[in-house]
């Protein structure tokens, strides 16, 4: 699947996106999986309160299923202004 980060997470894991071979069932698997990798990512997954996903384009939970998922975004929330 391909993994997109956005903002300070892309800037903390030194990657736009990624193809990802995962195990993981949902979406707090993959993460664990992703911190398990190296420190970079285990800093940019360090406060989930901090992340937001989303799911094919579509805005989800961490514990998400990720059966049939092509793409999941990370990013920090979005202000208005």
């Amino acid at each position: 699947m391909d993994v997109l980060y956005f903002a300070w997470v892309r800037e903390r894991i030194g990657l736009p996106r990624e193809k990802v071979e995962t195990e993981a069932t949902t979406v707090n698997d993959l993460v664990a999986e992703l911190r398990a990798r190296e420190e970079r990512y285990d800093m940019a997954f360090s406060d989930l309160s901090a992340l937001r996903v989303a799911l094919d384009q579509q805005l989800s939970d961490f514990d998400a299923p990720l059966a049939g998922v092509r793409e999941v975004a990370f990013f920090p929330p979005m202000t208005g202004g």
